[in-house]
């Protein structure tokens, strides 16, 4: 279960305003919650929202419901527990983030990315390694590697041999990919990267870059234009490239003769569910996740080449091979890359989120330096602590001492920040790492604790300048503590409380039971002479197993018959109805085109399950019964009010 099983994406903020007047609807116990909490909550779980007094009044008791139960957990001091004030922290420190950014230097990184996400690069790199905050000496000898490799292909040496050549690219891969990176856009790489490769002309060497994981060169092979995005849906024959040679060959042979069969007419979605073997897509048709430009879903470079290359929705491609099998592609739905219009709240989001935001945030800090009025001490303040901390601090064994002289490092927004605070910073934050240039350290940990303390300035106001920030904060905590309630006093106690379980199955026998079932193998084929000879084999041989008989009937096509053995649902077999079967081998019959051939082994009519056949909706059913009585303490413990005045005026 989700843990904010409550909580969506961001609110639709402009439905709610937060205006003078605002109305108490509900009061619990001395708290009021006012019109536009519960408006907000209303509108985000109902997509059609009626304001009706039916649908009115369902719904608040679902939020009285959820109101009583953080109430409940607010008095049992779950608000305090130290794991979950953390994890709250983590959340606000999410949320703040959207708005902790340079709003202009936002929207120029968004256009930019709108502008690389029209078009798809094929690269290679060359990476030769170098810790990011690695020290001067490492950085110069992986600098002046990566430049030599450079010299010899300006010197016409072919990129692909230095890449995978010996002292070549330091990237594990190239071992396999020769340092090709295949198609890629705006997001799928590091930032710097996607920078030099959509910088570099096509054919050309671009770099050296430096990046998180080292120096690159980048050679642009070719750009396209963006392809946009595709639906699909396929059936798979499942065969591993290194699987034996004649089981390529028979998943091959199949994959044709489905191919043949779409191409006389059959329906694609029937022979999926007939033969893929993709487990994860049979149930939907085959359909497979939204992917390409915009989305977040890649596949296979041949399995969107072949899709793309298909013109027309609903057309579908000849069998190809990947590493997973033997496909057949169809198309349903093709999308062209979009307008910035219908692309940039997805785009914000993914800059917010990624290494653009870091750059976005600088900016922001530097604003707020400038207004509120930023000074600092950096190079008189920094010296002690150049002087003063040694290399115990990468063991994480450094203790800051007392200072004598306590100096201001930074001012901001009329405070002082002190040397004493920096200190206890740093011995707080050390942790092992591999050694460096103490100075480069301390002004590295410097800038990060003054941005960090900027922030935090900021952010202890938002919830004042942001009413939509107030209310996901607040949401965020109601979610967390009902979550964890719930999960000590109702779901974790019902699967825990074995005795009550079993007491409340007693109670409550007569509601589990098994329907009417047959233990049965149940042979299908489309083909009326193949269900004639399948019935004439298990007729003369009763001995035969049913591997034995789909072996012998599709000796010459995979395609010929299936079975299935198992204990069935007779419910569940709509071509069972109004039949009567019995135990033995029973006679071929036809249903919709398909042809049946059931050997029953035994008859399962229905009958009471015991505990452990039931034991999953038993524990589901007993947590209602938990929760319901819980509630119903709850509703005496606590004091709960509705205005309705206030409630059926929300329509009007």
């Amino acid at each position: 279960m989700s843990k904010l099983w409550l909580l969506t994406a961001f609110l639709i903020t402009g439905l709610i305003g937060f205006t003078q007047k605002d109305p108490v609807i509900l009061t619990i116990n001395d708290k009021e919650v006012r019109q536009s909490e519960f408006l907000q909550v209303y509108l985000k779980n109902n997509n059609d929202p009626k304001f009706d007094k039916a649908s009115l009044d369902e719904y608040m008791k679902l939020y009285k419901n959820f109101k009583l139960k953080v109430a409940e957990a607010e008095m049992l001091g779950y608000d305090t527990i130290p794991s979950l004030v953390r994890e709250l922290e983590g959340y606000k420190k999410q949320l703040a983030r959207p708005y902790l950014v340079d709003s202009l230097k936002n929207l120029e990184l968004v256009k930019e990315a709108y502008e690389r996400m029209k078009y798809e690069i094929d690269a290679s790199h060359i990476l030769i390694r170098v810790a990011e905050k690695a020290d001067p000496t490492d950085t110069l000898k992986a600098y002046n590697k990566i430049m030599a490799l450079k010299k010899r292909i300006q010197n016409g040496e072919d990129f692909v041999s230095v890449a995978s050549g010996k002292d070549g690219s330091e990237d594990p891969s190239v071992a396999d990919n020769k340092g090709r990176l295949g198609y890629f856009t705006a997001f799928q790489m590091v930032y710097p990267f996607e920078s030099i490769a959509y910088n570099t002309p096509v054919g050309e060497v671009g770099g050296p870059i430096r990046t998180s994981y080292g120096y690159h060169l980048v050679k642009v092979h070719n750009k396209r234009p963006a392809r946009g995005a595709m639906t699909t849906s396929h059936i798979m024959i499942a065969v591993r490239r290194d699987a034996d040679k004649d089981d390529i060959k028979n998943a091959e042979k199949k994959a044709w003769e489905i191919h043949q069969k779409l191409v006389n007419g059959e329906d694609f979605t029937k022979m999926v569910n007939l033969y893929s073997d993709d487990k994860g897509t049979k149930q939907k048709g085959g359909k497979l996740p939204t992917f390409g430009t915009g989305t977040n879903q890649r596949m296979i470079p041949e399995f969107e080449d072949v899709a793309f290359s298909l013109e027309e929705d609903f057309a579908f491609s000849e069998p190809f091979q990947t590493d997973f099998g033997f496909h057949i592609v169809r198309r349903l739905d093709y999308t062209p890359f979009g307008t910035f219009e219908e692309l940039e709240k997805s785009i914000k989001s993914k800059v917010n989120r990624g290494d653009r935001g870091q750059s976005s945030q600088r900016s922001f800090i530097s604003k707020l330096k400038s207004e509120n009025k930023f000074k600092e001490n950096r190079k008189k303040g920094l010296k002690w602590f150049n002087e003063n901390v040694d290399s115990t601090i990468f063991r994480g064994k450094w203790e800051a001492p007392d200072m004598k002289k306590d100096k201001w490092l930074f001012r901001y927004a009329g405070k002082r920040y002190m040397a004493s605070e920096f200190a206890s910073y740093l011995e707080e934050k050390q942790k092992p790492k591999k050694k460096m240039s103490i100075p480069i350290f301390i002004d590295e940990q410097f800038t990060k604790w003054q941005e960090e303390m900027i922030l935090a300035h900021e952010e202890a106001s938002l919830a004042d300048k942001y009413p939509e920030y107030r209310a996901l904060v607040n949401e965020y905590h109601d979610g967390v503590l009902l979550y964890e309630i719930m999960k000590d006093l109702v779901w974790d106690k019902a699967v825990q409380d074995t005795s009550g379980v079993e007491a409340f199955f007693e109670q409550n026998r007569d509601k589990y039971y098994w329907e009417d079932r047959i233990d049965a193998d149940i042979y299908s084929t489309s083909k009326r002479d193949i269900a004639e000879k399948t019935f004439n084999l298990l007729q003369t041989n009763d001995s035969i197993s049913p591997k034995e008989v789909v072996g012998d009937m599709n000796a010459n096509s995979q395609l010929n018959i299936a079975v299935k053995s198992e204990r069935f649902l007779v419910s569940n077999l709509t071509y069972l109805e109004g039949r009567n079967i019995k135990e033995g081998l029973n006679p071929t019959f036809e249903h919709e085109g398909t042809f049946y051939i059931i050997n029953l082994k035994e008859k399962l009519p229905s009958m009471p399950k015991e505990l452990h056949e039931a034991r999953g909706a038993v524990i589901q059913d007993y947590q209602n019964f938990l929760e319901e009585n819980w509630l119903n303490e709850l509703r005496k413990r606590h004091k709960i009010t509705v205005n309705e005045n206030v409630l059926y005026g929300l329509g009007k």
